[in-house]
């Protein structure tokens, strides 16, 4: 006769008991990993929000760096009145309702541009000096040793200008339109007053929130190549610099501006996360 062993096994109470620990492991385990990638999506939107917050603000610098002086405005509309942004607010005492930052940039890309006519670097001279030889001057015709309007123009003509530029002189915001050739701007109305110093512009810049698809979220919108003229009204050319703008806050005392600008950065679900930051430009 056979010998017949009993083998040890789980019993049904005790496959239950396994079955259930695991449930609650599995149970638990989901619920961190489901915390974890919350966790995850709102870092993520948070570092996204911060990032494109300063890559704007830094562009805006970048613009705002070339503002001449007593130039920039502020505005409620973009075809609305204007007054300086270093003046008490008189269109808005509350400061809530301005949406246009608005400024006549000096003509920066010919400025920093240099020519040479040797190899030897003689001759080295920018589109335009900034410089005036009143002795050689007169109302209508400026004298402004080492320019190059040929450069100038060259540049002017590449960026979309009409070879029609504005001056401005130093504590006084009346554009001057005028032509250059060589070394001498040509001016179609005389100046009443002329200094030794001066800076070229070609060009205004904005910014506007606006909403543009009316879906009650607004953007942050750059306008160029327009007048250079303090407080004409904001047209020609337009590019998206930030979306999802909540807060847009300007101020300015001397030569300085310091903008505050607030983005949301949506998670799903209707949630959103908000990011915002400061900048001064001097």
């Amino acid at each position: 006769m056979k010998n017949i062993k009993n083998r040890l096994a789980f019993s049904m109470l005790e496959l239950i008991f396994v079955i259930v620990i695991l449930g609650i492991v599995a149970s638990i385990g989901s619920e961190v990993i489901a915390k974890v990638y919350e966790s995850y999506i709102v870092q993520r939107a948070q570092h996204r929000a911060s990032v494109k917050t300063q890559l704007a603000l830094n562009q805006i610098a970048t613009r705002l760096r070339y503002a001449i002086p007593d130039t920039v405005i502020r505005k409620l509309t973009k075809t609305g009145a204007s007054e300086l942004l270093s003046d008490y607010m008189s269109l808005d005492t509350t400061g809530e309702g301005y949406t246009v930052l608005q400024w006549v940039a000096y003509d920066g890309d010919s400025f920093e541009a240099i020519t040479s006519n040797a190899n030897t670097g003689a001759g080295r001279r920018p589109g335009w000096s900034g410089f005036c030889d009143l002795n050689s001057s007169t109302s209508t015709s400026i004298s402004t040793p080492a320019s190059n309007f040929t450069l100038t123009n060259a540049i002017q003509s590449n960026l979309g200008g009409s070879g029609t530029f504005a001056i401005y002189f130093p504590n006084n915001s009346t554009a001057y339109y005028g032509t250059g050739s060589g070394q001498t701007i040509t001016l179609g109305t005389a100046a009443t007053r002329i200094s030794e110093r001066y800076k070229l512009a070609w060009t205004s810049y904005a910014l506007v929130v606006e909403d543009d698809d009316g879906d009650g979220k607004f953007d942050l919108n750059l306008y160029y190549n327009f007048s250079p003229t303090v407080g004409t009204n904001t047209v020609g050319s337009s590019s998206l610099l930030l979306k999802n703008v909540t807060n847009f806050k300007f101020t300015g005392r001397g030569q300085t501006t310091r903008i505050k600008l607030c983005v949301e950065e949506n998670i799903g679900d209707g949630g959103s996360i908000p990011s915002c930051k400061e900048k001064a430009v001097f």
